[in-house]
């Protein structure tokens, strides 16, 4: 392995931004592990336990629960396809690029979409929702974003349900940055539908987008008028292949579903509610570090998203710069703005196995140092101090 990435020089990158992040070791050497075809009987125990962990991390008992073999914006169209059909009603609540993105993909559904925008930087909040629906009729899915990505915001999902199913509608959730780093409990919060990505909180190689529907979502898809759009997506066919049947529909990506494996047995033996806590402790120290450097946070007070925090780019700072700095002095990656905040803001995530004290301070102590030489502050370590005081690291 280490001659092949010294023949592409490829560095062994520090991934601090939006995602992907790193991954640990064993989920790596879990790739290594013999190939066998998708159909073979020694492969579908590794079908089960990656549903029964799936399960528990998403917080259901639902069996139509499982990896779509394609990244987070597959989890996205999957969501949509499935229960949207030409000219139902969707209410999508945007609040950064990838609420935007929900619009995009529930239009090419043929919907009949409502959008209600909220500033960037501020969280869904359920009086919104609830505004929104009581200005429409004959709603068939309200489409709302856990963790906005492009923005380090929380939107509080379990208050947006009761208002969503008071109106007798489905709630769509995105949890692709939260899933694995922050509370979630699908069925607790009585979600119908809920998708992720493999290669952020829970620690794997980019490539899956782990989904869930509920009752509701199911009776919805199995009572469709017109067949799902998308034959790949469809999830009535793709849970034919994980259920007892294993009726075939796609190769299964074997090597990555062997990664995946791994990586929630990690989640397993960490315990969920301690990997929840590890990413709130590391954002808080990370966030403690960029106050005392005087760097302004972007998200809301109150509903900042603790596996990715944002950050304001201060005034005369060229942001692509420091990134580019970075990169090559440090070997740091963080993610910039999209949209509307390209240029605006710096993305700094701590996901996963990239999730660590160590990371916290590295960044800290790189940012000081690159903003001192383009003029802002002296470098003092102000950062890792006051960072440390939160981890208890020395």
């Amino acid at each position: 392995m280490s001659d092949y990435l010294n023949e592409l020089k490829l560095p062994n990158r520090i991934l601090l931004g939006p995602g992907p992040s790193n991954v640990h070791p064993r989920v790596l050497q879990a790739m290594l592990s013999p190939m066998l075809g998708h159909l073979d009987p020694d492969f579908w125990p590794v079908l089960d336990q990656v549903r029964d962990m799936l399960c528990l991390v998403l917080g259901t008992t639902h069996n139509w629960t499982l990896p779509l073999p394609a990244t987070g914006t597959a989890g996205m169209e999957a969501a949509f396809c499935n229960v949207v059909e030409p000219g139902d009603r969707v209410v999508i609540v945007v609040n950064g690029f990838f609420g935007g993105r929900m619009v995009e993909i529930a239009s090419r559904c043929g919907a009949d979409v409502q959008r209600i925008d909220v500033p960037w930087g501020q969280p869904v909040l359920p009086e919104i929702v609830a505004q929104a629906l009581s200005a429409q009729s004959q709603v068939k899915a309200v489409g709302v974003v856990h963790a906005e990505t492009s923005t380090g915001v929380l939107s509080p999902l379990q208050e947006i349900a009761q208002v969503v199913h008071h109106h007798d509608a489905l709630l769509i959730v995105d949890a692709v940055t939260s899933l694995g780093g922050v509370e979630l409990c699908m069925d607790e919060w009585d979600i119908d539908i809920c998708y992720g990505a493999s290669q952020k909180c829970l620690g794997a190689p980019p490539g899956l987008a782990p989904i869930s529907l509920g009752p509701r979502a199911v009776e919805v898809l199995t009572q469709r008028k017109s067949p799902v759009q998308s034959l790949y997506l469809d999830m009535a066919t793709l849970e034919d292949y994980w259920s007892e049947s294993r009726r075939y529909h796609h190769t299964a990506p074997i090597l990555m579903l062997y990664a995946f494996r791994e990586a929630l047995r990690l989640i397993m033996e960490e315990g969920l509610r301690q990997r929840w806590q590890r990413h709130a402790q590391t954002a808080a120290g990370l966030r403690a570090g960029l106050q005392a450097l005087e760097l302004e946070l972007f998200a809301a007070p109150g509903y900042r998203l603790d596996p990715l925090t944002t950050i304001v780019v201060p005034e005369n700072i060229d942001a692509a710069q420091v990134q580019r700095q970075l990169y090559h002095e440090y070997n740091i990656e963080i993610g910039g703005g999209l949209g509307d905040l390209q240029g605006k803001i710096w993305r700094i995530g701590l996901m996963g196995d990239s999730c660590k004290a160590s990371n916290v301070l590295l960044v800290l102590s790189a940012l000081e140092h690159i903003l001192a030489r383009q003029g802002y502050a002296e470098a003092h370590g102000a950062g890792v101090a006051a960072a440390q005081q939160i981890l208890a690291v020395s």
